[in-house]
């Protein structure tokens, strides 16, 4: 879909340097504001796994596969 966006962008612009500025707002992040280069990416509290809980559910995962599958593997 975004390459279709930025196919019918393509073809709207004049000339090239349209189509770079068209193509920085196609992929410029979401609010306008951009990291430098050395910035992290921070996340809000409560948002993603850390690597216990990852790992816990890939064990429910395994477990729950192998019932399903009979124990089979591949």
């Amino acid at each position: 879909m975004l390459a279709a966006a930025e196919a019918a962008m393509d073809a709207a612009a004049e000339d090239d340097a349209e189509r770079q500025r068209n193509r920085a707002k196609l992929y410029a992040p979401p609010g306008g504001r951009r990291r430098t280069p050395g910035e992290r990416q921070v996340r809000p509290p409560g948002v993603g796994l850390d690597m216990d809980r990852a790992q816990s559910l890939a064990a429910q995962l395994a477990a729950e596969d192998a019932k399903l599958t009979g124990g089979r593997t591949g």
